[in-house]
């Protein structure tokens, strides 16, 4: 197959390229997406479904090559290791929008794997990945509903820049991922300073522009060089295995699927499940009874989430007996545990998040990989964690480190939550959000939690940050019901969770997913005001837990103080091989971190040992003075005067006339090499030396 190309404008000066044909030919579909110098790749293949499958199993990968920046991996190993945390965020983004775009009951395996291939450092690679991923799918035999276009959208002023540079994006005040098919939204994810709605939906209708131009390409593409499509086949429940499990079912199935509290509703659920597997058993004998499980399983899945979306569609009835618009009780509380910085748990209904902050020193800023910068490597000073264990749904499991969800829940509420931590703040503040228990939006919980163990550590935050998530359920016949605070049978049952984190002022972060092939973007926008209206009730509830951040830094935090010196005394501060720092450190037992301008962050476990390191970290750094009077070491004994060190590393001239107010005979008369004596700096020259006189010190002092 030769190469084919497509090339379209993003905007009045740049453009992107799609093309296939060159590489990777053996993929059920690939392509080449360039913008400027940087080239990601996106390759699809598809298997065969497993045995006892009952789900999508979808499978993205992206990965960041150094040699693409043309660099070489850090530490010993020099060699590309497990995904970094940009590249799980990234893969996320990827999965989100185009796994809703496969046929029901497609359970082959498929795996899409991007990689970028070449960085220039000005354009990401993310978009570009998640634009290969839905342009390789068109290329292939698979049966994918596509394409969808993926941009990145910054604002600057006012106004909004499709695909903005890395520079550019340091002065955006938003950050919008979205992807989608034309005039349909499938998923969004980002960050903002305080954005309002309607800046939000004025930039996903620009967004949109963009992603029409985008699929219009693959479309041209997948015409010139894509595959025939196959048709694969569907695993459904059988048509009478259905009818059946529906006849048992249909005259308690309401009455279950609206059962208050999510493990009664559970039990419920399974005791019905059980009944009617050993009810039809008999009618299907010539299944096995690993096929009867799984159908039975699939086949009971899909009719509760049709009656329980019915219910709510007819009825506008929730499994919990809440209005579509009501938020579940809430309720906050700080200062939770002992010895910690900050703490709080807050309450959402069942869902309950356990959040812990703590201060440190720059030494605890988290790095991370950053190919794009000189120096190959990024640092945080706020960051914030998510731990789901599996005691918060009530189950049992694997233990181990965190998973692509918990980096996802934790990025999402990381971002919405930094924007009001002062760029200014002297410490480093990590958040840890353990979550007690779960039914339905735990991340949002986490933004809530961290707002309060913030205040509670007193952090000066400022202003509170809150989230919410709104859902969606839709009707055969275009019906449509929004629904804000969902439970998570609602988010397993519904066609949408959309979290929007932010002030009273704005929007701070936000995350869609979607079960739909895509949703107007008036629709996204009317769900994004129902989440406004909630958050603010959320503030009012944090609000009257602490109206405001400690006025004082927790006792139980490091005390911390930023002391500013000229950069010329940093060689003197740090002592030759670093001898006067740690001699300091050793003896105070605090931590000093020192930057090229000049500014030294000085970190203690208490008053007195901070201030007894500041003290020392000024005298090893003071500058001498015409007028003042400093109590000197004599280092050096001359003839014609000696050689006093009046502050470390800093000597200066008492010569033999200023050593007394009558005629000295020789030096050693009034002084030797290790005494101390007081004298005054007469005279500091052009070139730094300095003159100084004991005669003129005794003088002053015996006149005071």
């Amino acid at each position: 197959m030769s190469e084919e190309k497509v090339t379209f404008l993003i905007d009045d000066s740049r453009s992107m390229e799609i093309s296939t044909g060159k590489v990777a030919k053996l993929a059920n579909g690939s392509c080449l997406v360039r913008m400027g110098d940087t080239v990601v790749l996106a390759a699809a293949c598809s298997g065969e479904p497993r045995e006892g499958t009952d789900f999508f199993p979808l499978q993205v990968d992206y990965r960041e090559k150094y040699s693409a920046a043309g660099k070489f991996p850090g530490g010993y190993i020099k060699r590309e290791g497990r995904p970094s945390t940009k590249e799980i965020l990234t893969c996320r983004m990827i999965d989100r929008p185009i796994r809703p775009l496969f046929p029901k009951g497609f359970f082959n395996d498929v795996q899409i794997q991007c990689v970028m291939l070449s960085t220039d450092g000005v354009n990401d690679a993310d978009v570009l990945a998640m634009l290969g991923a839905s342009a390789s799918l068109m290329l292939s035999d698979l049966p994918f509903d596509g394409p969808i276009g993926a941009v990145r959208v910054g604002k600057i002023d006012d106004r909004f820049i499709v695909n903005p540079t890395r520079e550019e994006m340091k002065k955006s005040t938003l950050e919008l991922i979205y992807a989608g098919r034309p005039d349909q939204v499938i998923m969004i994810e980002g960050e903002a300073r305080f954005i309002s709605e309607e800046d939000m939906r004025k930039a996903m209708y620009f967004a949109n522009e963009a992603v029409k131009k985008q699929c219009e390409a693959q479309i041209e593409l997948a015409r010139k060089a894509g595959r025939p499509k196959k048709d694969y086949k569907l695993y459904l429940v059988p048509d009478a295995l259905q009818k059946a499990l529906e006849s048992f079912c249909a005259p308690t199935i309401e009455t279950v699927c609206t059962v208050p509290g999510k493990e009664d509703r559970n039990n419920a659920l399974n005791g019905l499940l059980a009944e009617l597997r050993a009810a039809l058993r008999g009618q299907f004998a010539d299944m096995s009874d690993a096929d009867f499980a799984l159908e039975t399983a699939k086949g009971f899945d899909d009719y509760v989430r049709t009656i329980t979306r019915k219910i709510i569609l007819e009825k506008q009835f929730r499994p919990d007996g809440r209005s579509i618009t009501d938020i579940r009780p809430l309720s906050a509380e700080v200062g939770v545990l002992p010895v910690v910085h900050g703490s709080a748990l807050f309450s959402r209904g069942e869902t309950q998040a356990l959040v812990i902050a703590t201060l440190g020193s720059d030494k605890d800023a988290q790095e991370y990989d950053d190919l794009n910068s000189e120096t190959g490597i990024g640092l945080k000073r706020f960051y914030l964690h998510y731990n789901f264990p599996n005691f918060s749904v009530g189950e049992v499991g694997r233990i181990t480190g965190p998973g692509r969800r918990e980096i996802g829940h934790g990025n999402l509420a990381e971002r919405s939550v930094s924007k009001v931590v002062p760029a200014d703040f002297p410490y480093v503040v990590r958040c840890v959000s353990e979550i007690m228990s779960s039914n339905g939006s735990t991340s949002m919980a986490s933004v809530c939690g961290a707002t309060l163990a913030l205040m509670d550590a007193g952090v000066p935050i400022t202003a509170p940050v809150a989230g919410i998530s709104c859902g969606l359920v839709t009707g055969d016949n275009g019906e449509r019901l929004l629904l804000t605070d969902i439970l998570g049978a609602e988010d397993h049952f519904g066609d949408m969770d959309f979290k929007v984190c932010g002030t009273r002022t704005g929007i701070t972060g936000f995350q869609l997913d979607l079960k739909l092939p895509g949703i107007p973007i008036d629709l996204l926008c009317e769900a994004m005001e129902r989440n406004r209206i909630a958050r603010l009730k959320i503030l009012d509830v944090i609000e009257a837990c602490i109206p405001a951040p400690r006025a004082e830094i927790s006792e139980r935090a490091p005390r911390l103080e930023v002391v500013k010196i000229n950069p010329d005394k940093i060689g003197a501060l740090i002592g030759p091989g670093g001898k006067n720092i740690r001699s300091i450190t050793e003896e105070t037992g605090a931590t000093i971190d020192v930057d090229d301008s000049g500014e030294v962050k000085i970190m203690a476990t208490n008053k007195s040992k901070l201030d007894a390191a500041k003290e020392r970290v000024l005298a090893c750094t003071a500058e001498a003075e015409v007028g003042k009077i400093y109590r000197g070491k004599v280092v050096t004994l001359r003839d014609f005067g000696a050689f006093v060190e009046i502050l470390p590393g800093m000597d200066g001239l008492l010569h033999i006339s200023e050593m007394a107010d009558y005629r000295v005979n020789k030096v050693t008369d009034i002084c030797n090499e290790g005494d101390y004596v007081t004298v005054k700096v007469i005279d500091i020259d052009s070139a730094g030396k300095i003159r100084l006189s004991r005669k003129a010190a005794l003088k002053e002092m015996d006149e005071k």
